[in-house]
């Protein structure tokens, strides 16, 4: 395939290397330096493009590949207040797009065994439930997609939650949420690598499930390996439909 990357940070880069490993060719790439080569005519040369970029230009890049009816694959998070707005356009236009908040296998079980284990605790009213994650210091968004992925997996198979809030630590603002929301507390500390750990506490014990990523290869490989399946396809995709 022939591929544009659009955001050429640690992330782009990563997903280069794989691709080409691949077999795959990059024929654009749009950093923060040449936004201006985020044309229509210069995307209509790759046959899927990949966003790794920033929540601040990640909607206008999607606008772009919509308007060039390129597949796009989005790994940005920060953007999904607007959602439903993007969905209906991609269906209307007849595009492609596949989003995801974490492409990683590792995480994507992680998310079913996270809803498996959620269904279970309904018989378990004594345990209270909260989710907390870990990122980097240049992480521009909390809480993390991965984070409000598993919230709303707990939301959607755990009667007891209805909503979920969030609570980044450090800023000074300290929540304290109703029986019937789930806290999502955000770190963000130097080196510190993606993880995410789902809590369930009582007076007599605790389970926890937890997800640690040694590093952004396998988020890299997921998005290469997204763009291989969603090529030929039309419509508004998940990364989570990739392992139905």
């Amino acid at each position: 395939m022939k591929l544009a990357l659009l955001g050429y940070g640690k992330m782009g880069q990563i997903i280069e290397k794989f691709a080409v490993e691949r077999g795959h060719e990059i024929v654009l790439k749009i950093t923060i330096d040449n936004q201006e080569d985020l044309t229509r005519e210069n995307l209509k040369a790759a046959d899927v493009a990949i966003d790794f970029s920033t929540p601040d230009s990640v909607l206008r890049n999607i606008d772009v590949c919509f308007d060039a009816q390129v597949p796009v694959v989005v790994g940005t998070t920060g953007w999904y207040g607007k959602l439903q707005e993007v969905k209906d356009d991609c269906d209307k236009s007849n595009n492609t797009l596949l989003y995801g908040s974490n492409f990683s296998i590792g995480v994507n079980l992680f998310f079913k065994l996270n809803q498996t284990l959620a269904k279970l605790m309904n018989n378990y009213p004594a345990y209270e439930v909260q989710v907390e994650e870990i990122h980097h210091t240049q992480k521009l968004d909390a809480p993390s997609g991965t984070a409000i992925t598993l919230a709303e997996g707990i939301v959607e198979n755990l009667e007891r939650k209805q909503e979920w809030l969030n609570e980044v630590v450090g800023t000074g603002v300290e929540l304290f949420p109703k029986p019937e929301q789930l806290l999502i507390e955000s770190h963000r500390i130097e080196n510190i690598p993606g993880t995410h750990t789902v809590i369930y506490s009582s007076e007599v014990d605790e389970i926890e499930i937890k997800h640690t990523a040694h590093n952004r290869a396998g988020f890299a490989l997921g998005a290469v390996v997204a763009a291989e399946w969603v090529r030929d396809k039309k419509g508004f995709f998940n990364i989570t439909d990739i392992f139905e």
